[in-house]
């Protein structure tokens, strides 16, 4: 029983001498070796290393890609509008000594740097350009300036290699969305009424050449329906004469007989004098 007591002590000291003595790094971290305040090694490789007990200290860093939701703030557009922007940043270390250095290794540190620097830039280049603007396509080429000015204040300054800036959502503030929401509406409305008069304009005009046309085309196909009639009728007077040239008795008969097919219809009664000329000729058939 002693000696397994004595087994246990010494595999119990061999483990605390293990831990005082040594430390792991895995593929996920980086460690920055610290003694009496200074850095005097950095491991970036994942293995088994040794270090002096008390006397140095070890702060591990993430070797990952990390993501940070940077809390959301108001910016002001060059047209005077107020937009609250939720946006992302995607980091990691790449200068650990320096990070450790100018944040004392915390991730809190970085994301708070990165927080301050990248909110800075945004609000100076989006307040460049409209709200059409930011919330057009082009917003993209917005955040890759952002981007670029950020990183490098985050890498000289800090150690921190910022990979990309993105806008989660740009919205308006509550107090103002309302009365937006109307101007935009009375905006539309006000362009609606404005295309509908334009359209009935455009059918007004459309119309009145419409009846123009046809008072014209009616105007042509009367006067063409006239100078046909007076050309069948100076045909018939030519023909008229030159049947009364030939004969004149037979053309004046034919005349009275043509008259008499219309005065002395059915039905119809005529009081004329007994003398007159117009019966002579019926007078002469009924004698006979």
């Amino acid at each position: 029983m002693r000696s397994l007591a004595i087994f246990v002590g010494i595999v119990l000291i061999a483990v605390i001498a293990f831990n005082l003595f040594t430390f792991t790094v895995d593929e996920t971290r980086k460690a920055v070796v610290i003694q009496f305040g200074e850095i005097v090694r950095i491991v970036e490789s994942p293995g088994l290393y040794s270090k002096i007990p008390f006397i140095q200290s070890v702060t591990y860093l993430e070797d990952r890609i990390l993501n940070y939701d940077i809390h959301p703030q108001e910016v002001l557009t060059y047209d005077q509008k107020r937009l609250v922007i939720d946006n992302y940043a995607i980091w990691r270390i790449d200068d650990p000594q320096r990070f450790v250095e100018t944040t004392g290794g915390r991730l809190v540190g970085g994301q708070s740097k990165i927080d301050e620097i990248v909110y800075s830039d945004l609000r100076n280049i989006l307040a460049k350009h409209t709200l059409d603007e930011i919330v057009s396509a082009e917003r993209i080429e917005y955040l890759r300036e952002v981007t670029e000015l950020s990183r490098a204040k985050l890498l000289d300054g800090f150690g921190i290699f910022l990979i990309d800036v993105r806008i989660k959502r740009a919205d308006l503030p509550s107090e103002i969305e309302q009365a937006v929401f109307s101007r935009m509406r009375s905006e539309r409305e006000r362009i609606a009424a404005q295309l509908r008069a334009e359209g009935e304009e455009q059918a007004r005009q459309i119309t009145s050449n419409a009846d123009k046309e046809v008072v014209i085309i009616l105007a042509e196909a009367q006067k063409d329906a006239e100078k046909v009639r007076g050309e069948g009728d100076a045909q018939a007077l030519e023909i008229y004469a030159g049947a009364y040239n030939q004969d004149p008795d037979f053309y004046r008969f034919w005349r009275t007989l043509e008259s008499y097919k219309i005065a002395l219809a059915t039905n119809t009664r005529i009081v004329l004098s007994s003398d007159s000329d117009y019966l002579r000729y019926l007078e002469s058939m009924l004698g006979q």
